[in-house]
């Protein structure tokens, strides 16, 4: 067993889980290399790491959708054997992951009692919806049972995978990644419940990439490098900067670095004029309502917004993913009405939220995926066969250059993390070189220095006169890349300030709604 647990106030605590000696290669990929990793009951521990450090590896172990070469797992100080996810729920492990698993047109009371042992006994539906909304209750989570998931917000489908798994009994909580996709707001009210589960003697696992979170919500940090841990504190031993050496081995800075004045005059890279989207059915207000916006050549815009008020619309929009009325011009040629293709032929890169979605094909390999704009371009397209010699030479490159673990191109996407998947995506689209960039929060799921180097990426891109359209829920983000930054709200833009002028109040006003006339 590990030693003693020691609490958030000095005193020592009973073990909730405690990983001992854990292992697991794929391949010649050492994953995880004798791990010891516990977690006390009431607290709330971080797991930190890089990209390919190991981290979603060991607690997929832990949840049994992984199984580990070597090493023990006990709960509650018995050893256990978890070789599925149906065990680590029999012994009290739940785990939230990136993507949900959830069934968009099906209820939130359906949702949860899906595959519960409650829903295998005859169907009595106002009994499960009553004890359901009494574990949300208990629980404080405040969700309405009988709405549609396709209705809810991303937040609020997180709290219906968080419930899923308490309702199936977890007392241990895996999170992974769960505030990539949040704004401020729902951060602030997703770090409450998470305090109130504490309070209640829960014991939560939190995998995180936000070194300012972790100062505000862990008790306790493990960080992992390359499948080994490094360092294990707890609160009060830790600061930001700390971290970010333990996690890279190095000092890690990311700053807002100015090039030149950005030339008013010169023809703007992206034009956006009078855009509307007006969602099929939708009898209340367009999704996007009449937005005009201009990017120049040299310029990063920035688009900031409480989730939902139409910045994933837009962004379908200028792309040509989602019917719209209204134009979009690229370096001066009209693409209104053409496809994605098209646009992207004109110039136009595109690094889209879900990468599984449409960032990846996840059963082909990196090389392919990195060659999948080129090969489809109508620029490239010959009856000439495919010289894949030198394709997989060229991915070798880039896989390097943008640090993707492990670098071999004939890899399938699906083997990698989320972060390293996310670093593909980038390194295609980039290494392109277009003209614009439509960016929506690129650094979803990358580590620190990871994050750190696609920033640059952004100002390199920049430099070299692109223009880069960047929606993101990292407000940190936008004011560390932006030049300029704009607020959508309620499907229009209601706030359009220079970074360098920019008033805090002014713009968490913009985001509340405060400048709408």
């Amino acid at each position: 067993m590990t030693e003693p647990i020691i609490d958030r106030t000095g005193k020592a605590t009973a073990s909730a889980v405690d990983l001992v000696g854990v292992s697991k290669r794929f391949g010649d990929t050492v994953a995880c290399l004798k791990v010891n990793f516990s977690v006390g009951e009431g607290d709330i521990h971080v797991l930190l790491g890089e990209n390919g450090a190991g981290k979603t590896t060991l607690m997929n172990i832990l949840f049994g959708h992984v199984l580990a070469d070597a090493g023990q797992i006990f709960v509650r100080g018995a050893e256990v054997e978890i070789r599925s996810p149906h065990d680590a729920l029999a012994h009290g492990i739940g785990m939230v992951h990136q993507h949900f698993s959830l069934v968009p047109n099906l209820s939130v009371a359906v949702n949860v009692a899906l595959g519960s042992v409650a829903a295998l006994k005859p169907l009595n539906r106002s009994a499960i919806t009553r004890r359901i909304q009494d574990t949300a209750e208990f629980f404080g989570i405040n969700l309405p049972a009988g709405a549609r998931i396709q209705d809810l917000s991303v937040d609020v489908q997180q709290q219906v995978e968080i419930l899923k798994a308490l309702y199936r009994g977890a007392t241990t909580l895996i999170l992974d990644e769960p505030t990539s996709l949040l704004g401020p707001a729902e951060t602030d009210n997703l770090f409450r419940i998470l305090r109130d589960f504490r309070s209640k003697g829960l014991s939560v696992v939190l995998v995180t990439h936000k070194l300012a979170e972790v100062m505000r919500i862990a008790d306790r940090v493990t960080v992992l490098r390359r499948g080994e841990v490094v360092t294990e504190s707890v609160a009060g031993e830790f600061d930001e900067q700390s971290l970010a050496v333990a996690m890279t081995g190095h000092t890690v800075r990311d700053v807002r670095v100015r090039g030149e004045a950005i030339d008013h005059t010169s023809s703007p890279a992206l034009v956006v004029s009078g855009l509307t989207v007006v969602t099929s059915g939708d009898q209340q207000a367009p999704s996007v309502d009449n937005v005009s916006i201009e990017v120049r050549r040299g310029e990063i815009v920035g688009v900031a917004g409480v989730q939902g008020n139409g910045q994933t619309e837009l962004i379908e929009a200028v792309i040509g993913l989602t019917p719209a009325t209204g134009s979009v011009l690229i370096a001066g040629a009209d693409v209104t009405g053409l496809d994605i293709r098209s646009r992207r032929d004109a110039g136009l890169g595109i690094v889209p939220r879900d990468r599984h979605g449409y960032g990846l094909a996840l059963d082909m390999t990196l090389s392919e995926n990195l060659a999948l704009s080129t090969l489809a371009s109508r620029r490239v397209r010959s009856r000439r066969l495919i010289d894949w010699t030198i394709l997989n030479d060229q991915a070798a490159v880039l896989l390097q250059a943008f640090d993707v673990r492990p670098p071999r191109p004939v890899s399938k996407a699906v083997s990698l993390s989320g972060g390293n998947q996310q670093k593909v995506v980038l390194a295609r689209e980039l290494s392109a070189n277009p003209i614009v960039l439509i960016a929506d929060n690129p650094t979803w799921g990358l580590d620190v220095g990871a994050a750190a180097f696609v920033h640059q990426q952004l100002r390199d891109l920049r430099e070299r006169g692109g223009a880069v359209l960047l929606v993101s829920l990292d407000l940190d983000e936008l004011f560390l890349t932006s030049d300029r930054l704009l607020v959508m709200y309620r499907g229009r833009i209601v706030f359009d300030e220079t970074v360098d002028d920019l008033d805090n109040d002014e713009l968490a006003l913009a985001m509340a709604g405060g400048h709408v006339a």
